[in-house]
């Protein structure tokens, strides 16, 4: 383990991968925050600074285990690799009942799986509620783990993404995991005259 990653403040971390630098802050019973790539050390320490907070900053200056091994599967993630996140404990204190049940329905999503703003209001028992369900969405505080770039608009489109790069980071996350987004590429027919 490199120690230099770790933020000298308990509960927070910031590490690079191929994709870009990315910060994840955690509780005594779970991931509270997670950043998504940032250009700098420095950008995505100030963004998880400004989510999260002060309040990650109490507690054992030790990352524990399921962090390390977190960081080495986010690592591995960037890398092109098919990693499953479902096990990640969580910590969603202070969420509404709505957003974890939208939150829930998504980390039941496998890498490269996707589904639609509205399939996943479905999932989560709220038929309907697709634009609730995107407001959940650009809410979620871990994305990733919270898979909020596998849900897709109507009609296979990208749709919105509130990480930073936006919907370009979307598809680039899909890309890895092999899912070609957009519409079908347009084909000539071949007369042969």
């Amino acid at each position: 383990m490199n120690p230099s990653i770790f933020h000298p403040l308990p509960g927070r971390a910031v590490f690079e991968t191929a994709l870009g630098f990315m910060a994840l802050a955690w509780s005594k019973t779970g991931l509270v925050r997670l950043c998504l790539p940032e250009k700098t050390r420095d950008a995505a320490e100030r963004r998880l600074l400004r989510l999260a907070g002060q309040a990650t900053a109490a507690g054992d200056h030790t990352p524990p285990p399921w962090i390390t091994a977190l960081i080495a599967d986010i690592r591995r993630y960037a890398d092109g690799e098919d990693v499953d996140f479902s096990d990640v404990p969580v910590d969603l204190a202070g969420i509404d009942d709505f957003r974890r049940d939208i939150y829930a329905a998504a980390r039941n999503l496998h890498y490269g799986e996707t589904t639609t703003y509205g399939g996943l209001a479905e999932k989560a028992g709220r038929k309907g509620l697709f634009r609730e369900t995107g407001s959940a969405l650009g809410a979620n505080p871990i994305p990733l783990v919270i898979p909020c770039h596998r849900i897709l608009a109507a009609g296979g489109k990208i749709g919105g993404f509130s990480a930073t790069g936006g919907s370009n980071m979307k598809e680039k996350m899909l890309v890895l995991e092999g899912v070609r987004v957009g519409p079908p590429p347009s084909t000539q027919a071949s007369f042969g005259f």
